[in-house]
């Protein structure tokens, strides 16, 4: 995945020095992005997340990231085991969480990837994972990297559709 149809993302304008700054802001534009929601325990139509919910799973997201990274960094292109993001939603009930709880944990869990992602050199940024979503395909680590700050870009967008 190179492009987001959707919410027009391009992962190659992300460049790898900008990951940092791009995952530690996450945690701001989330708090407005959840402060400026009317109802963000609500969701807007079947199927589709409160912005609570996308929260919560964005801040799960970064989670499963930085252990994606930690792996990829120790081990030759490890296999990524899939978050299993509708189960997570369901088992740890998103939408019943205490948002200020949930913002300060998504905007600690990003400054942490961001951290983890500023150590990084060239080398290790090319280090490899197999990643099992949209398909089970050989990625870097810099593609990690991109691919969630598009997570983050992305379900901004649909919080914003939401709220």
């Amino acid at each position: 995945m190179r492009h987001c149809d959707e919410c027009g993302f391009d992962y190659p304008s992300v460049p790898a020095g900008a990951l940092p700054e791009r995952l530690r802001g996450f945690g701001a534009r989330y708090a407005a992005a959840l402060d400026a929601a009317r109802h963000p325990r609500r969701r807007p139509a079947e199927g589709v997340w409160s912005p609570l919910e996308y929260a919560c799973h964005f801040r799960d997201v970064l989670r499963v990231q930085g252990e994606r990274l930690a792996l990829a960094l120790r081990e030759t292109e490890p296999e990524f085991l899939p978050m299993g993001r509708d189960e997570r939603a369901v088992a740890e009930a998103y939408n019943e969480q205490d948002p200020a709880v949930v913002l300060v944990e998504l905007a600690g869990a990003a400054r942490e990837l961001a951290d983890g992602f500023g150590a990084l050199d060239p080398a290790e940024l090319a280090r490899t994972g197999v990643y099992p979503w949209p398909r089970r395909e050989v990625r870097t680590v810099l593609w990690l990297g991109r691919h969630t700050v598009h997570e983050g870009e992305h379900h901004l967008m649909d919080i914003g559709r939401a709220g």
